[in-house]
């Protein structure tokens, strides 16, 4: 009996000790967040617009400043919790920035830094690419 309580110690302080040395930040799964690149300029790109909402989201806010409910009728399908879950990513990346005012009903507004700002070109290929051969 004593032997499992201490495989049982043994495992999770191992498992603590990998955890701190990956120094990763684990979400509420147990999955880390951490974002680890390569050297490549494509990979670190692609990462920061990982996902079809990520793209979405800066589609919309490409065009101005938006408020999250602009946000959430603007995109057909996402739910609130990915919707935020996202805007943290981005806001974490420098992406985008998140202005809150002091009123009651509260006041949210999401727009692109300048790191967010430049990649409209990038979206002007997508847009380009898209219409090329959306109906082929």
């Amino acid at each position: 009996m004593n032997y499992l309580k201490f495989y049982y110690f043994e495992t999770a302080l191992f498992l603590y000790l990998l955890k701190v040395s990956y120094d990763g930040i684990m979400n509420a799964r147990g999955d880390f967040m951490r974002k680890i690149y390569t050297e490549c300029p494509v990979e670190y790109t692609a990462s920061m617009i990982a996902n079809k909402w990520k793209i979405l989201i800066l589609r919309d806010l490409l065009t101005g400043i938006k408020r999250y409910n602009e946000l959430t009728k603007s995109i057909v399908g996402i739910s609130a919790k990915v919707l935020t879950e996202n805007l943290r990513q981005l806001e974490s990346d420098g992406i985008v920035v998140r202005k809150v005012y002091p009123v009651v009903p509260p006041k949210v507004e999401y727009s692109l830094t300048k790191k967010g700002s430049e990649l409209k070109p990038i979206f002007d290929l997508m847009n380009e690419y898209g219409n090329k051969y959306k109906k082929k």
